[in-house]
């Protein structure tokens, strides 16, 4: 594999109309991506349901992620950081529309993940 340098803040539009989903490394066993929001949120009638776990990193901005089964709404910091397990149901609720909301996500995949699926479903 060749050596990468690269900076989470880089190149990153002034605009953005849709969320950015940027892959910073994929292989059999993880997916690992840049996500920046701009205000943007899950539609109203979509849910995030993942056949794998996914590890999420909110690096700059502040967010809100709802999660269905206990209606329950955690609001992320820079620094904050939360693991969501398979097929836990959950959408981004609201996101800073002034600032640049940067996300790492990490995706579990094959090996190490609840199901070994390695399939993703964004809404």
């Amino acid at each position: 594999m060749p050596l990468t340098i690269a900076n989470i803040f880089a190149d990153i539009p002034v605009s953005l109309t849709t969320e950015l989903f940027e892959d910073i490394l994929i292989n059999d066993v993880l997916h690992i991506e840049r996500i920046v929001s701009q205000g943007h949120v899950t539609a109203q009638d979509q849910w995030y349901d993942q056949d794998f776990d996914e590890w999420v990193l909110l690096v700059q901005g502040k967010a809100i992620v709802c999660y269905e089964n206990n209606a329950q709404q955690v609001t992320l910091n820079p620094g904050d950081y939360c693991l969501i397990p398979a097929h836990t149901r959950h959408r981004v609720q609201w996101t800073e529309p002034l600032q640049n909301t940067i996300w790492l996500a990490i995706h579990l995949l094959s090996k190490g993940a609840v199901d070994g699926q390695d399939n993703i479903d964004k809404p």
